[in-house]
């Protein structure tokens, strides 16, 4: 008979002061409510902000590029009451469009199509034993927090497909799994807003920093690579950073696995799964050729259809999410052929019907989360607390390195109820730019010290939409996982990483060096 899975926690306690703390942490995490229970909480605690805010008639005054004439224009927003004419109006009308306008339930969907394909069929199993038969054990840890952090290029691809493969990678080594899920996790999503090459999300914070420029200065603006240096320079530290707090805090907190979940013994892949494996190959060598058709030709579809480009707002980029959802299909399709485990598009198909019926739960909790964040959008309670907080840096007599630490102080924050990042830097743009250019800043250092404020506190944050994710993978090993358990896991990379980050920004600005290319 399996062994009963079993968490650990007392264990855990009995250790140092860190491993107390993180217990009980976890302890008193896992008993909150259900994270559903939580954001009708929370949508509760918005409806009676807005009220008391609006009644003292709360507002902030700032200048903001309007974006369709790109011109400066001078608003003043006030909070709105969610149980005024209009909020009421507001709740009953929009519970249907919030949901349907809620980005992470379309990519989440999309997403599973391919991947529950290349799950069901095998192929994943059989690249985490390849992955582990090939990798060096040395920097094992640091393979998978750096394939995190440059999984951002594929938008929230690295959440459904890393992170599992990371726990899978780690249970295979007889390493535990939850300490694989976190390596995973750090990099995916709190060294989320750098990357070794350039990623749809920094041309759109680069657009919305121009455009806030314009407001003080028309002259000057930011590039696509303004960040490069720093972001690449960043991705490789806060990776080693990542790897170091996994194998000598996170994984030693943990322990041994003790589960249940069997370890697979560590024999060589079957002929079949090879032959498997020979096939996936050459599907991806399909699909790459396919999609090169349809990409590098001069005028191919694939292309900015007015500029040309390849990255820079281009149907490519933008559509990555499709693209991985396509290539995980066709490698399943293609390795469940070979390894004979896929006997047609039929079979396939309830493949991805049995991956979507485990995502009831998941669905839900989106609906909810996609609510709660259009009635907290609705109040504008977001917007004049920024445009209030920035008033009150430009009177506070500090210097520009003080200003930048406050600054991700804040963003820090407010990240921790926003998360989404182009969505918050639209609206903090417009108020925190100009504000630092007139305090003599360069808007770069600005947009550099936003991508640190905005990433680390992505991994502890019940308003992460992908949290509750992260405690149905962690539940397959540890049968009583909840948001405890991952916020337990994740706060040392969100504390260390904060405080590591931010010094290595002010080197970086005290040294005089160039965040990106000139």
């Amino acid at each position: 008979m399996a062994e009963e899975p079993v968490s650990g926690i007392e264990d855990r306690a009995k250790g140092g002061f860190l491993d107390g703390f993180l217990t009980t942490i976890e302890r008193v995490g896992n008993k909150v409510p259900h994270p559903a229970i939580i954001f009708f909480i929370l949508i509760g605690l918005v409806v009676v902000l807005s009220v008391l805010l609006n009644w003292i008639g709360w507002s902030a005054t700032y200048e903001a590029v309007d974006p369709e004439t790109h011109e400066v224009v001078t608003r003043t927003t006030t909070v709105r009451s969610l149980l005024s004419a209009d909020g009421i109006r507001f709740l009953f009308t929009s519970i249907v469009p919030n949901f349907m306008n809620f980005g992470a339930v379309g990519v989440i969907i999309v997403a599973m199509v391919g991947v529950g394909v290349a799950e069901e069929s095998g192929l994943i199993a059989a690249l985490v034993r390849k992955i582990v038969e090939i990798a060096p054990r040395s920097i094992f840890t640091f393979i998978i927090v750096m394939l995190g952090v440059v999984s951002s290029i594929a938008a929230d691809a690295g959440y459904l497909v890393l992170v599992p493969l990371g726990a899978a990678a780690f249970h295979s080594l007889g390493r535990h799994p939850l300490a694989g899920l976190a390596a995973a996790f750090s990099g995916v999503a709190a060294v989320f807003l750098v990357n070794l090459f350039v990623t749809p999300t920094d041309a759109l914070l680069a657009e919305m920093t121009n455009d806030a420029i314009r407001m003080v200065d028309p002259s000057r603006e930011v590039t696509l690579v303004g960040n490069l240096y720093f972001m690449i320079a960043s991705s490789i530290v806060m990776g080693l950073v990542c790897t170091v707090l996994t194998d000598k805090v996170v994984e030693p907190h943990l322990g041994p696995y003790t589960g249940g979940v069997p370890v697979e013994e560590r024999t060589p892949l079957t002929p079949t799964q090879m032959r498997g494996l020979r096939f996936a190959g050459w599907g991806l060598l399909g699909y790459v050729l396919v999609v090169g058709l349809l990409l590098v030709p001069p005028g191919a579809p694939l292309r900015h259809p007015e500029t040309g480009e390849i990255l820079s707002g281009s149907p490519f980029m933008t559509g990555l999410i499709v693209q991985i959802s396509a290539l995980f299909f066709t490698l399943g399709f293609c390795y469940g052929k070979g390894a004979g485990t896929v006997k047609d598009l039929t079979a396939a198909i309830n493949m991805v019907v049995k991956t979507f019926s485990g995502m009831a739960g998941l669905i839900f909790l989106l609906l909810v989360i996609a609510q709660f964040i259009a009635f907290f959008n609705f109040t504008n309670i977001a917007t004049v607390l920024a445009a209030n907080l920035a008033d009150f840096l430009e009177t506070v007599p500090l210097g520009l390195v003080s200003y930048i630490v406050i600054f991700i102080v804040v963003i820090f924050l407010i990240d921790l109820l926003i998360t989404g990042a182009v969505a918050k830097w639209a609206i903090f743009a417009p108020v925190f730019i100009p504000l630092f250019m007139r305090l003599g800043g360069d808007p770069n250092m600005v947009l550099a010290a936003y991508r640190v404020g905005d990433s680390t506190p992505n991994v502890i944050t019940p308003l992460n939409v992908y949290l509750g994710v992260m405690v149905g993978f962690a539940a397959k090993y540890q049968k009583d996982a909840g948001i405890g358990t991952i916020v337990s896991l994740m706060l040392p990379y969100t504390v260390v990483l904060t405080v590591i980050w931010t010094a290595l920004l002010i080197g970086w600005a005290l040294l005089g060096l160039p965040l990106g290319p000139a």
